[in-house]
C-alpha cells in the first residue's frame, strides 16, 4: 500500500500505567478513532517498514486535555507500550468519515497554496492546523515564517481541493504587511 492510502489520525506520546496501556495525541476530529474497538494500523518510528495491523480493545479521552488513553491487543505490559512511543496511529484512507460541506479533513489541507484573496499572490503554504476553540491554520512563508490564520469563512473564504490552494482575505498585519 502507499503512503498515500494511509491516513496518520495520532502519535502514541507515552506508555500509560503497568499494563500496557498507551497515550495518543489525536491529530484527528473524530474521537470514535481512538474509542470505538477494531482495526488500526502502527507505523513505527525510524522503519520504512509497512504499517502493522493491531486491534485496538478500548480507548477514553484524559478529560481536560487533548490525549486519549488506549488498549491494542497483545500489548501487555508497560515495556512492550514504551517500545510503541512514537509510533504513527493509521487508518486506512479509504475508512474517510463523510463531511458535510464547508468541513475538511486536516490531511487534505495540508499542503495547500495560499494565495491572497484580493491580488492572488502567494502567501505561504498550509504546514499545520490547530485546534483552539475554533481552528487556526498554520502558514509558512517563503522566508520559513509561520502565520497563525482562523480558519473561519470570513478570512478564508475559498478553500479549492482541485486546485490545491485556498484563499485568504488576511486582515492587516496578519503576514507582516
Amino acid at each position: 500500500m502507499t503512503e498515500q492510502e494511509w491516513i496518520t489520525v495520532g502519535k502514541i506520546v507515552a506508555a500509560q500505567g503497568l499494563k500496557g496501556e498507551v497515550r495518543v495525541k489525536p491529530s484527528t476530529d473524530f474521537p470514535e478513532r481512538f474509542e470505538v474497538p477494531g482495526q488500526r494500523w502502527l507505523r513505527l518510528p525510524n522503519t520504512s517498514q509497512e504499517p502493522q495491523s493491531v486491534e485496538l480493545e478500548r480507548g477514553r479521552i484524559i478529560p481536560g486535555k487533548n490525549v486519549f488513553v488506549v488498549k491494542f491487543e497483545h500489548i501487555t505490559d508497560r515495556s512492550q507500550a514504551e517500545a510503541l512511543r512514537h509510533a504513527e496511529v493509521l487508518v486506512r484512507a479509504g475508512d474517510r468519515p463523510e463531511l458535510e460541506e464547508g468541513e475538511y479533513h486536516v490531511s487534505d489541507l495540508i499542503g495547500l497554496t495560499v494565495l491572497d484573496t484580493n491580488t492572488k499572490k502567494k502567501l505561504g503554504v498550509v504546514t499545520d492546523l490547530y485546534s483552539a476553540g475554533q481552528d487556526v491554520l498554520e502558514v509558512t512563508d517563503e522566508q520559513k515564517q509561520k502565520h497563525l490564520v482562523p480558519f473561519v469563512k470570513e478570512i478564508v473564504p475559498v478553500v479549492d481541493l482541485v486546485e490545491e490552494q485556498l484563499e485568504v482575505d488576511a486582515p492587516s498585519g496578519l503576514f507582516g504587511d
